[in-house]
């Protein structure tokens, strides 16, 4: 076309030739490619029977573990379709505590027969319309499913707690860890809420087995009193907590003092320790028994603590620095000249049990009821395996607790609200009917996933789900036989939460990919050229004279 004046014109540059632009179904196969490689990653993961994942960072340290969040976190994920699915995970976590893996195999089927409508001639368009009606439709069924239970139905809770560990710890040792979670929940209840990640403390110790594993009433942290002659056993514990060191400082070497006789250079090095007895005369002023300090404490301070008898204990991590300052109500304190009796913290008793143990525990608290599950194992690997079991069964019997709601587990959920959708999709018009379809098949992957991960075949294992679930409402999959059962006679059960929280989570996801059809991603830059004669290594003593 002929410019003005009739000189060509220049081309427009609309978008940043530094970018790489994806458009249209080359974007969205893309996104849809990625999504689906993050759900494969977990997938085998799924269900009691999963396979677990090694993971081993750069400086060697191992993580071992079948927990969907922690393998998609330790992988650090770099594809933005593929961290948005990540995303998936934590908001899983966060909301409901288990279900992770779930959520992204479920994430990972929306999107993967979405593609092959797409590629049949749906529009994503109506994709999206017809997930989210479908979306909508599954949590309405779901509601309606559920079954209530009561707060003081123990035996149902602590069922809730083993589905969520089987397949996870040791057979033997689900019993034990099961009673232990329902037992941390009461303790710590307040008003029909539960506050898991402040109130409880996970607490890990290498020596012993899993059936060692202990519920405290408190906080045990492994320290101990750094002097024989301190007391072992504080009650009405008045606590301070500092967060500086507590060392006598010197004057420095570099300094400069005139004297003019020896006995003034002992009279100011007198002053220096005066001044330091000072500064800790002021925490014992507070009314303080009991000091415990994230630094160094040195043998001038241990002294004058030893006089005061009190106790006192040196280098706390900075956690158990935090659950302290929770739980008693002290203050950390960073500069001593200004401490007060108002920064102390009370517990009924500190004690440390065994003199010749590193552990003391902190129990009985005015506004807090802190409760510590100290974990034993074997070995490292099974301490922090554990330690994620536990945060999963936490906070599902969390929620079971606070809501008073649970579906069958065993894939019986997933069934029956296929199956209302696919009754649903009849009574709808348009192209909508075929996404809400697809939608039910996705769900349907789910049991498809534990089938294939304990072994049986998983065309045979929907067959039977289906035609079972006619008769038998709560009917799953029994995975040590393979039979179709009752999964509320057999109690295996799962929270309401979790289930409705996959749904919103994956189906968001799946909505926000489908709705991508231009990608634009800023390339990396080309470190600059730099010439060899101005490398500054390349220089030598000639040629710098």
């Amino acid at each position: 076309m002929a410019g003005y004046g009739n000189q060509p014109q220049q081309p427009i540059v609309i978008v940043d030739p530094s970018k790489e632009r994806t458009t249209g179904k080359d974007a969205l196969s893309m996104n849809i490619a990625s999504a689906k490689a993050v759900a494969g990653i977990v997938k085998t993961t799924l269900g009691p029977k999963g396979m677990d994942k090694m993971m081993v960072n750069i400086m060697g340290d191992i993580t071992l573990t079948n927990d969907g969040a922690t393998i998609l976190e330790e992988m650090e994920i770099e594809h933005p379709t593929a961290r948005m699915i990540v995303e998936v995970a934590k908001t899983q976590e966060k909301m409901a505590g288990d279900g992770t893996t779930s959520a992204v195999v479920l994430a990972g089927a929306l999107l993967e027969k979405a593609q092959k409508l797409i590629e049949t001639g749906v529009h994503p368009t109506v994709l999206v319309k017809g997930y989210t009606m479908a979306a909508g439709k599954a949590l309405e069924t779901l509601n309606n499913y559920a079954v209530t239970v009561e707060k003081t139905d123990r035996d149902m809770l602590e069922r809730i707690a083993t589905t969520s560990i089987t397949g996870k710890a040791s057979e033997m040792a689900m019993g034990h860890l099961a009673k232990i979670c329902v037992d941390a929940i009461y303790a710590i209840e307040q008003e029909g809420k539960v506050d898991v990640d402040k109130d409880i403390v996970l607490a890990k110790e290498v020596g012993g087995t899993l059936d060692d594993t202990e519920l405290i009433n408190g906080i045990s942290i492994r320290k101990e009193a750094l002097h024989n002659e301190m007391p072992r056993r504080i009650e009405n514990a008045k606590i301070a907590l500092i967060d500086t060191e507590l060392v006598f400082a010197k004057t420095n070497t570099n300094s400069k003092l005139h004297v003019d006789r020896a006995e003034q250079l002992a009279e100011f090095k007198e002053k220096e320790k005066a001044n330091f007895r000072e500064t800790i005369q002021k925490i014992v002023d507070t009314g303080a028994n009991a000091v415990f300090c994230s630094k160094k404490i040195d043998d001038y301070a241990l002294h004058f603590f030893k006089e005061a008898n009190m106790y006192a204990t040196r280098r706390v991590k900075d956690e158990d620095m935090e659950v302290l300052s929770y739980s008693t109500g002290a203050a950390l304190v960073r500069n001593i000249n200004e401490i007060t009796a108002d920064d102390l913290g009370y517990a009924e008793l500190v004690e440390q049990e065994d003199e010749h143990e590193e552990k003391t525990y902190i129990k009985g608290f005015k506004d807090a009821k802190t409760m510590t599950i100290l974990i034993k194992g074997g070995s490292e690997h099974v301490t922090d395996n554990i330690e994620r079991v536990f945060d999963d069964a936490l906070h599902v019997v969390k929620s079971v607790y606070e809501d008073g709601t649970i579906v069958p587990g065993g894939g019986a959920s997933e069934i029956e609200v296929a199956q209302a959708l696919r009754k649903y999709a009849a009574s709808v018009e348009g192209r909508e009917q075929l996404a809400i379809g697809a939608f039910a098949d996705a769900i349907e992957e789910l049991p498809k996933a534990i089938a294939d991960n304990c072994g049986f075949d998983t065309i045979d294992t929907i067959i039977n789900l289906r035609a079972k679930h006619g008769t038998v409402k709560n009917a799953g999959l029994e995975i040590e036989t393979g039979e179709v059962v009752d999964m509320l006679d057999k109690g295996i059960i799962d929270p309401l939460r979790v289930k409705t929280q996959a749904i919103k989570s994956a189906s968001e996801a799946a909505v926000i990919v489908l709705r991508v059809d231009d990608m634009l991603r800023a390339k990396e830059q080309a470190m600059m050229d730099v010439k060899p004669e101005h490398n500054v290594h390349n220089y030598d003593m000639a040629g710098m004279l």
